[in-house]
């Protein structure tokens, strides 16, 4: 199979043709900059954070932010990466030091932040307690922890964006599974730019792989030879979201563009989804009594689960 553009052998075949290496990472690097300005991700007097991880993903955005900055001479020193260490054993010590490695490279300021000193617990010391006691897996504590942890000190660090390297397949699953949990008010806040409406506790989180592909981000990375260990987290087939993502991967194959659709028809409703939103607003963010971070209700999700293992000492 030859490129459509050129005399070259294709590397992948997409719905408007093949592309060979040169072409591909050309329509890939141009799909994201045109998310970025379409949606106004990135601003002159930003300040970005990298949600950074090791992964595929992670380390493309973390790449392309760089380029797009220096593309539109913005300044490189606005953007550095964070990285949670969650504590699971065999896997994140090793995403952590491609990560380390990848940073120094494109000259990026990396930040770590480690669950075990902010919460006396690693994942896999946590997850046995808290299952115990609440019969959650270990993708929910996780999600907890992660969002706490980047939302808490991104602001730390003074970041007015908070960057993540979600792709079309992770967009696709988030909004099948809030409809399948009914949770509307949730999937008001998905989208290229996460959230409602703006609040000095929290940091806007952007998605500039919005409109990517897993499959166009994992041949990015390989593409581009990023020393990235594709093996998943050992808890993922614990969590919910990888059955919706095995169901949506076959649709895909029998139906080509299914995901596609998915999230054109979510993007056409997210307008009216996030004003009924606002409007349904009963009361303003609170701040947690215990931890003074942003919170739904008194104590926030975090020190919930905090409680959690104090009580089981």
């Amino acid at each position: 199979m030859l490129c459509h553009k050129c005399p070259e052998k294709a590397v992948i075949e997409l719905q408007h043709g093949a592309l060979c290496r040169n072409h591909f990472i050309n329509y890939f690097e141009d799909k994201v900059f045109k998310t970025i300005k379409k949606y106004q991700l990135i601003e002159r007097k930003d300040k970005l954070c990298v949600a950074a991880s090791g992964g595929k993903d992670s380390l493309t955005v973390l790449h392309l932010t760089k380029k797009y900055l220096e593309k539109n001479n913005l300044d490189t020193n606005n953007l550095f990466a964070l990285v949670i260490d969650e504590g699971i054993a065999n896997y994140r010590q090793h995403t952590i030091e491609d990560l380390k490695l990848f940073c120094q490279k494109e000259e990026v300021e990396l930040k770590i932040i480690s669950a075990k000193q902010e919460f006396n617990y690693t994942l896999d010391q946590a997850y046995p307690i808290i299952n115990k006691k609440s019969k959650k897996k270990p993708c929910n504590i996780c999600g907890v922890w992660r969002r706490y942890l980047l939302n808490k000190y991104s602001r730390k660090f003074a970041a007015t964006k908070l960057i993540t390297g979600h792709n079309l397949d992770d967009e696709a699953q988030a909004i099948i599974m809030n409809i399948f949990k009914a949770n509307t008010e949730l999937a008001a806040h998905l989208g290229p730019i996460s959230g409602v409406q703006e609040h000095k506790l929290f940091v806007r989180r952007i998605k500039p792989l919005y409109f990517c592909t897993e499959k166009e981000t994992r041949l990015y990375a390989l593409l581009k030879r990023f020393q990235v260990n594709f093996k998943e987290c050992p808890y993922a087939e614990e969590g919910y979201r990888i059955q919706i993502r095995d169901m949506l991967n076959e649709f895909e194959s029998k139906y080509k563009g299914t995901k596609q659709g998915i999230i054109q028809s979510f993007l056409a409703l997210l307008p009216l989804l996030k004003e009924k939103a606002i409007q349904e607003l009963s009361a303003p963010i609170k701040v947690c009594i215990k931890c003074q971070e942003p919170a739904n209700q008194e104590i926030c999700n975090a020190c919930k689960l905090g409680d959690i293992l104090k009580n089981a000492r």
